[in-house]
């Protein structure tokens, strides 16, 4: 009897495998774009909701902090971090604006605007990525197999999956991916 470990570990080889060959040209030039922005002194600004607002923070915290490397900290805003800001604005504009507002008072064109969404259907995901477009931010969607398509963002990375914990996975290996490929370019 295959027990709930050996399942969720066979699953998540499988979404890793198909990964591999659909996600690694737009990985590639996602990295560059951030790169490109960082080495020309850009922020990069992250969002999302639940698993994906903890994963947003985590790239946020590698590129401030550190990877594999010590180097230099870049400019980095996890959009769900500031419990004061995001209840301010969900309480006073709604919810689906809280990363909307926040894009609109801090992006600037040429930063990173890189919105998390296992769905792709949250609206307020959706209104931050229409906003960072606006302000001339280059846009990345870490999304799942459902979700955002590129009239959403400049790059999209949709994990060829339907299960949150599965593409929240993934998420996170490309997250460090990323900051590999920053470290090599940047570190």
């Amino acid at each position: 009897m295959t027990t709930e470990f050996q399942r969720h570990f066979s699953q998540h080889l499988e979404v890793v495998a198909t990964g591999m060959e659909t996600l690694e040209g737009v990985a590639e030039a996602s990295a560059s774009a951030i790169i490109d922005a960082l080495a020309a002194g850009r922020k990069i600004l992250t969002f999302g909701n639940g698993g994906s607002s903890a994963e947003a923070s985590h790239l946020a915290e590698e590129l401030m902090g550190r990877f594999r490397k010590t180097r230099r900290p870049f400019p980095a805003i996890s959009l769900s971090s500031d419990s004061g800001t995001v209840t301010c604005i969900s309480n006073d504009f709604g919810y689906e604006t809280v990363f909307e507002r926040q894009i609109e008072a801090l992006a600037q064109p040429g930063d990173v605007a890189v919105a998390l969404t296992t769905s792709g259907k949250s609206e307020n995901v959706v209104r931050g990525l229409d906003a960072a477009k606006q302000k001339g931010a280059v846009t990345i969607a870490l999304t799942g197999s459902a979700g955002l398509t590129r009239a959403d963002a400049d790059h999209v990375l949709a994990v060829p999956s339907s299960d949150s914990a599965l593409i929240q996975e993934i998420h996170l290996i490309i997250i460090h991916i990323w900051c590999a490929e920053i470290d090599n370019a940047l570190g």
